[in-house]
């Protein structure tokens, strides 16, 4: 019998792919209390080839523990090497010290923050190259903003959620049932504008038994509302007398964006009800009850949202109230996004191939590629397209 002839064995010499790290650094803004990933999404995202690093104690805000995340794969870390990854989530605007410890060329995902971003650290975002993305101004294929939708839902169902519970306090509200019960007329609640914040409060107050009034200069935004909400909501435009009766009536006010913004002065509020709860959902550099004391839900203590008797006052920042599900939402769509960017092979093809995302970069290759920020710090913006199109 003849001996066994050796044969080669072929061995593997490519070297594995080096696995893209995503950074949940804590979100130091006191008037920021959402964050973006719950533990089971992180998991997902391990199981995806990633690997997560979470600075400690930073789920605090939406009552999550660090091992709910260690124990779906996620390294808990120190805010240095959070930071320091290749993608950095971080929903408020950057502080100067956390643009220090981003490393060159990573990706910032984060919310707009207009009226908060700090120029100093605009400038350390160019200086090193950064990729920063605004979370709240990414398009999907259908030219639809996901992420900021979302959140705009949220502080339309929070807004009314804490309307009504504010209401039916019986030492520091009226203690007032929202949608009444039978021989007791219900609550009046007027809505401005008919976006997506709008129709969720509506929505909302109809599902409570209340009487919905909605007011928009946009007729045809306001005719798709009705559609959508039913005969239980009065649809009107912003006729003056109109709008002004509605509001001396109404038991709750809620503004939401409108093509010219609404601003409710002293006049206005003086003719309506003692005790009237207001929600700006405007999102607008100016209040739109500017006569009224204001409570940033993100800030508030008890003593805040109940005072000692019924007074006007104005909520802002209501989504900030249910910080949990917004991590939840904003944690589905997180998913399909760091997908894309891994299906495209990296951030820059990302940009690329991904005209919704492309058009929420805010600053790219040391250079503002978004007219707001370009002119916050005295520079021409650059059209990103020019950079991508000889990467």
């Amino acid at each position: 019998m003849p001996a066994p002839t050796p044969l080669e064995e072929l061995l593997a010499t490519a070297t594995a792919a080096r696995s893209i790290t995503i950074g949940l650094p804590a979100g130091e803004s006191p008037a920021e209390r959402r964050f973006a990933l719950t533990p089971e999404a992180a998991g997902q995202i391990v199981a995806r080839g990633f690997r997560v690093r979470m600075q400690a104690g930073a789920a605090r805000t939406i009552h999550y523990a660090d091992t709910a995340y260690a124990r779906q794969g996620v390294e808990i870390v120190d805010r240095r090497e959070a930071m320091a990854c290749d993608i950095v989530v971080h929903l408020p605007a950057l502080s100067v010290a956390d643009a220090r410890l981003l490393r060159r060329g990573a990706m910032v995902l984060t919310l707009f923050h207009i009226e908060s971003q700090d120029e100093r650290a605009l400038r350390l975002l160019l200086e090193k190259h950064v990729i920063a993305v605004a979370l709240d101004l990414v398009a999907d294929a259908r030219g639809q903003l996901p992420f900021a939708d979302i959140l705009h839902e949220i502080d339309g169902r929070a807004a009314m959620a804490m309307a009504s519970s504010l209401l039916a306090d019986s030492e520091h509200g009226k203690g007032i049932l929202l949608g009444g019960v039978a021989g007791v007329v219900p609550c009046e609640v007027t809505i401005v504008g008919s976006d997506i914040a709008a129709r969720a409060a509506a929505r909302s107050a109809c599902g409570l038994g209340a009487m919905v009034r909605m007011f928009d200069d946009d007729v045809y935004s306001l005719r798709e509302a009705a559609g959508q909400l039913g005969p239980g909501v009065v649809a009107s435009a912003l006729h003056p007398r109109v709008l002004a009766g509605a509001l001396r009536s109404a038991d709750i006010v809620i503004v939401t964006p409108t093509s010219r913004p609404l601003v409710l002065g002293a006049d206005a509020v003086e003719e309506m009800k003692r005790g009237v709860i207001c929600f700006d959902l405007s999102r607008g550099a100016a209040p739109a009850f500017p006569s009224l004391p204001q409570v940033d839900l993100a800030l508030a203590t008890p003593a805040d949202t109940d005072p000692s008797e019924p007074v006007r006052m104005c909520y802002v920042n209501a989504g900030s109230a249910v910080a949990r599900t917004a991590a939840m939402a904003l944690s589905n769509t997180l998913l399909t996004m760091l997908a894309d960017i891994v299906s495209c092979d990296g951030p820059a093809n990302a940009l690329k191939l991904k005209p919704g995302l492309r058009a929420a970069t805010y600053t790219f290759l040391g250079k503002p590629v978004n007219e707001r920020i370009a002119r916050m710090l005295g520079m021409r913006a650059v059209d990103i397209n020019i950079f991508l199109q000889f990467s």
